[in-house]
């Protein structure tokens, strides 16, 4: 029986942000989504993923649920048989990153939330096209069904993130970068260097996106899984 397949969401996102890969891939292997519950650090986020995580999976964690991912497998590197890093960072949050947050906690207490995640995924985030409404749409849809007690809690998460790049050179494991052509916030040539640092890793720069690839460019995304997880399995 193959691993089961695992997703963890982004900032501010649940299991619509993998709809498309979720629908292509549950008829064959199992499937499940892990929010990302917890406290405000990224080590409490993991330790409760530890909690219900099957035995070995094949983990994808997308943008905040890659940072998790990160310290998942940094933790327990035998609870995961495969990696996919989506748009995301092995990097701390710099002194400027950790400032820029913190205002907009404040606003989004103070009740101006709606007007934050406008801001968190702005559609110049992601790449033109006629999907990019229809993925803001879904943004600000997942958002306020989390809320902003949510938000808080995961921002604080991202101010308070370790460095994992000697994480990176000591996975032993399958692992695919995969990131949006057009993403501004986490660029290529940061996956392209991210990838470097893993042993055997697979870059997959996804054109026609930006931020969100898995809902811009959900064809390409599937194909870029499907090759990952038919790379051979690394002996321990």
């Amino acid at each position: 029986m193959p691993e089961p397949l695992v997703f963890l969401p982004g900032l501010m996102a649940d299991l619509r942000q993998f709809a498309p890969q979720i629908g292509v891939f549950s008829p064959e292997r199992a499937v499940m989504v892990a929010p990302l519950q917890g406290g405000e650090r990224i080590e409490e986020m993991a330790s409760g993923l530890l909690d219900v995580l099957p035995k070995r999976s094949a983990l994808v964690g997308a943008g905040l649920g890659g940072m998790v991912a990160l310290e998942v497998i940094r933790r327990a590197p035998d609870r995961v048989a495969r990696l996919a890093l989506m748009d995301t960072t092995p990097l701390a949050a710099t002194p400027q990153q950790v400032a820029d947050i913190e205002p907009r906690i404040i606003r989004a207490r103070a009740g101006k939330f709606a007007e934050v995640m406008a801001e968190e995924v702005a559609a110049a985030d992601l790449a033109p096209g006629p999907q990019r409404a229809e993925v803001l749409a879904l943004v600000a849809e997942m958002a306020r069904g989390l809320g902003p007690e949510a938000y808080v809690r995961q921002s604080r998460a991202l101010q308070r993130r370790r460095d994992q790049q000697g994480t990176l050179r000591r996975i032993n494991a399958p692992v695919l970068v995969l990131c949006g052509a057009q993403n501004r916030r986490y660029e290529a040539k940061r996956h392209a260097f991210m990838a470097e640092l893993i042993p055997g890793a697979k870059l997959a720069v996804i054109e026609g996106a930006g931020l969100l690839p898995t809902l811009e460019q959900p064809e390409a995304v599937v194909a870029a899984l499907r090759d990952w997880l038919k790379m051979p399995l690394l002996l321990r």
